[in-house]
């Protein structure tokens, strides 16, 4: 019966081994943003001091990029920028001291990430184009704005266009209206030099005024 406990204690902590060994102490290398993805792409949520204590829960495989806690929130950083000590020195984390260091090789999801850590930052109501990746979401936003500097562009065009055509408009009306006032003051010149050769035809002759009968001058 003691042996049998002893078996199941002995089973008991080869189980609870590996949970033991979910993170490692490491120690950040300079003043390095803590991001909410595995690259320099995804947003910055802290900054880790340079010397500060980080607990390593987990790095990726396939690049150097590690899940950390920091006075209690999570982000990702470089491993280029985290130490951790291995033999009495300290080393840079990487794959090949994953293991000897009991750091769990893990893998990154938006989704599940930002749902259990993010829910209260401004970039979570992106998620949705962020879980497509760094890349994608900054394409996608680099093609909203050149769609929206476009449209401004056109909507810009189309007011000066407008006033454009406005002051044409202007321009053409003034014009008429001087064309219209040149031509109604030529008219009214015209009409009175026309009266005035109508009123020289009715004028009389002064002789029929300065002539007094028997005036020599009344008989030319």
């Amino acid at each position: 019966m003691k042996n049998l406990f002893v078996k199941i204690a002995a089973v008991g902590l080869l189980m609870l081994a590996p949970a033991v060994a979910q993170a490692a102490e490491g120690y950040s290398t300079a003043n390095v943003n803590m991001r909410a993805g595995p690259s320099t792409r995804y947003p910055a949520v802290a900054v880790i001091p340079a010397g500060s204590s980080v607990e390593i829960r987990g790095c990726l495989s396939d690049v150097n990029w590690c899940d950390v806690e920091f006075y209690g929130g999570r982000g990702w950083v470089s491993g280029q920028y985290v130490q951790a000590s291995y033999q009495q020195r300290r080393v840079y984390v990487g794959p090949q001291y994953y293991r000897p260091l009991g750091i769990p090789m893990i893998r990154f999801s938006v989704d599940n990430y930002w749902d259990r850590y993010y829910r209260n930052r401004d970039f979570y109501r992106d998620r949705d184009r962020w879980s497509r990746g760094p890349d994608y979401y900054y394409r996608d936003r680099d093609n909203r704005d050149r769609d929206r500097d476009n449209r401004d562009r056109d909507r810009n065009w189309r007011e000066r266009d407008g006033d454009r055509d406005g002051r044409d408009r202007d321009r053409d009306w003034r014009d008429d209206n001087q064309r219209d006032d040149r031509q109604r003051g030529d008219r009214q010149r015209g009409e009175r030099q026309r009266d005035d050769r109508r009123g020289d035809d009715r004028r009389p002759d002064r002789r029929d005024f300065d002539c007094r009968p028997g005036d020599p001058s009344c008989d030319e």
